[in-house]
């Protein structure tokens, strides 16, 4: 096989890094993702779901991936740590336009990180750093980009306890030593990979590429046999998604194996599916490690021209000519190509354009190696210097010596007076700050005092309420409707000898409207306390107070989740008064035909959200803010250490949001 063959494999390498982390079953995780970005409970979740849509969609679809960043963005603008995670992402899709912004956006990211001790913020570090080597390697500073993975990227990973980017790691190392040619190094590398990618248990398009990596390595090493067995398997793998991206790492990789095996037909019928799904898809930079690839195997075949063709192709895209290593392979292939066309002269200028970049390349590596020479040299020079300024001082120490016994006393006794000074200025500082901080701390304690005052005032004013709602609700019940149950009684007595039938409907009417009075009675004392409360609990009584309310006009549905757990009473009459207040305004004042009521809770925090369709209020009106109602919820809410977010439109309807503590 002719020595520059493996050399296009450096493009692969490129190319990974460019495509990110793709699962394999892509649609199932695109509808996860989507229905998190709709769905989550949380801001948090909902900006995570759309910031990896972006990270997704960065090579695919560019307005998508500025979609979705813009939406995590604002979703993560409440919290400091998400808002560092998002400009990760952000880094990420402004990268190829942007390369020296993106570059200073991961060093910032990984600097701003440092002070997150969890394990997520140590795994985002790695990644940070992962993607700043991705740069480095493609300005050529290729040992950057390895040292930055063994020193950065796989301690963090370590720290993060990632298994998924311990195998990403592992197959950076795999890959650039493969390149190298270092194929033993490559092979333990890649079983690494594997090893640790397995641990994850889903499956991974990671973990597909490692296999990938490790049957080009077994190609490229001369270990064909090898490689067969480990594109069987990567096959049967990929067996259920006849688009997977991956495929394309597959065509390749079984292109690569057919080239080195000299069946060359075989490597072009293999490399054409592969450029035929690249462009389904729509991933050109696939499509170009594919089209490399035909080159060879067109050129083995002696098709010249097709081969020319594809150079041609090849040079017109940016991402391919940014390296100099892929320079380097497309100007070798053009001085071949037109070596087997015979036109001499243009095959020598090709090889010519060659030789200058490689000499180019290989100067690079001279001045690299030059610069280490010269700071070796200068650390050597500066060393002499300090030994000739150590001679220096011994000498003027033996001369110096009777001066330092004379002026010994003398500095003794301005050292102690400036200590003596030193110590009262800050005996004075520290005794002043020791006053101010007393002085703090007394306001501190009273406004704590005072807080703690307005609590039991409050506590004191509605525990007074309640008890005054119950002793109402009694003595109607037990001492009125007792009286309107009686006359009821005795008017019914006096129908079995009525004088006239006037006089019986009379006393019907009469014992009806009793009815009504005892119905109305037993509404008013319920609605001052609610028996259902006390004797079925929470749940029960709200349900009952919405059904209570429910007409043909207005519709009421309740969802409580999870609000079954125990609740001290006080706090569940809290709740209670409440929901009650909030119904009342949105069915009298507001005129609303449709109200959505969920209760749930977690943990010690018990929320409350109403969703209506009525005519809505200004938030900030002197009417609005001055109102009963609402001034009972926030008493209420306020006794819970709770906190309250109202959202109104004109003629649109009313949210209200609550947040209560119940421990």
């Amino acid at each position: 096989m002719p020595k520059y063959i493996p050399v296009f494999l450096l493009l692969l390498l490129t190319m990974m890094w460019c495509s990110g982390q793709v699962p394999l079953n892509e649609r199932l995780y695109l509808d996860s993702l989507s229905r998190k970005t709709q769905t989550a409970a949380t801001d948090s979740i909902k900006a995570r779901a759309n910031l990896e849509l972006s990270q997704f969609w960065a090579y695919k679809d560019s307005l998508k991936s500025e979609k979705y960043l813009a939406q995590g963005k604002k979703l993560a603008g409440h919290s400091p740590y998400l808002k560092i995670i998002a400009q990760y992402y952000e880094a990420y899709f402004i990268v190829r336009t942007q390369q020296n912004k993106s570059e200073k956006m991961y060093r910032n990211v990984e600097m701003q990180l440092r002070a997150y001790p969890a394990k997520e913020a140590n795994l985002f570090r790695a990644k940070a750093w992962y993607e700043y080597g991705i740069i480095q390697f493609k300005k050529d500073n290729y040992d950057v980009l390895t040292d930055i993975v063994f020193n950065k990227c796989i301690p963090l990973a370590q720290k993060a306890e990632s298994n998924a980017f311990l195998g990403t790691s592992y197959l950076i190392l795999a890959n650039i030593f493969k390149n190298a040619g270092q194929f033993g190094k490559a092979e333990s590398y890649c079983l690494k990979a594997i090893g640790y990618l397995k641990k994850e248990k889903a499956s991974s398009g990671e973990l597909i590429s490692a296999y990938h990596t490790l049957a080009e390595n077994y190609t490229q090493s001369g270990q064909n046999p090898k490689a067969r067995v480990i594109l069987d398997d990567i096959r049967g793998l990929l067996a259920p998604y006849p688009e997977s991206e991956y495929l394309l790492d597959y065509y390749a990789a079984e292109g690569l194996y057919f080239t080195v095996g000299d069946q060359f037909k075989k490597a072009l019928t293999n490399i054409e599916k592969g450029i035929v799904l690249s462009e389904k898809l729509k991933i050109p930079y696939k499509e170009q490690r594919l089209l490399l690839q035909k080159f060879y195997a067109s050129y083995y075949i002696k098709d010249f021209e097709q081969a020319r063709s594809v150079l041609e192709y090849l040079m017109t895209k940016p991402p391919m000519m940014k390296l100099s290593v892929n320079r380097l392979q497309l100007y070798h292939g053009m001085a071949i190509t037109y070596k087997g066309l015979g036109k001499m002269t243009l095959a020598y200028d090709w090889l010519e354009r060659y030789s200058k970049l490689s000499d180019s390349v290989a100067q690079g590596k001279l001045k690299t190696e030059v610069n280490a020479l010269e700071l070796k040299y200068k650390d050597t020079e500066k060393q002499k210097e300090i030994n000739e300024l150590k001679a220096n001082n011994i000498q003027s120490a033996l001369a110096a010596k009777n001066n330092r016994l004379i002026n010994w006393l003398l500095g003794s006794i301005s050292l102690i007076l400036l200590i003596v000074a030193m110590f009262s200025f800050l005996y004075y500082r520290n005794n002043r700050k020791l006053l101010a901080q007393k002085e703090l701390s007394y306001r501190q304690h009273l406004n704590e005092l005072e807080q703690q005052q307005q609590l039991q005032y409050s506590q004191a004013m509605l525990e007074g309420e309640e008890q005054e709602r119950r002793r109402l609700a009694r003595d109607l019940h037990d001492g009125l409707g007792g009286m309107l149950a009686g006359a009821k009684i005795n008017l019914s007595g006096q129908l079995e000898n009525p004088r006239s039938d006037n006089q019986r409907e009379n006393l019907q009417k009469i014992i009806g409207q009793l009815d009504n009075s005892v119905t109305e009675l037993r509404r008013i004392a319920h609605n001052m306390m609610p028996e259902n409360l006390l004797n079925f609990g929470l749940k029960t009584a709200l349900k009952d107070l919405c059904e209570t309310l429910i007409t043909s006009s207005t519709k009421i549905e309740f969802l409580a989740l999870e609000i079954d757990g125990p609740i001290p009473e006080q706090t569940q009459i809290n709740i209670y008064r409440i929901v009650q207040e909030m119904l009342a305004n949105a069915i009298r004042h507001a005129n609303a035909s449709k109200i959505l009521l969920q209760c749930s809770r977690n943990g010690n925090m018990f929320f409350i959200t109403q969703e209506d369709n009525g005519k809505g209020f200004e938030l900030n009106s002197d009417h609005t803010e001055n109102g009963i109602g609402l001034n009972n919820i926030r008493n209420r809410v306020g006794f819970l250490k709770g906190k309250i977010e109202i959202e109104s439109t004109i003629n649109e309807g009313t949210v209200i949001n609550i947040e209560l503590h119940v421990d």
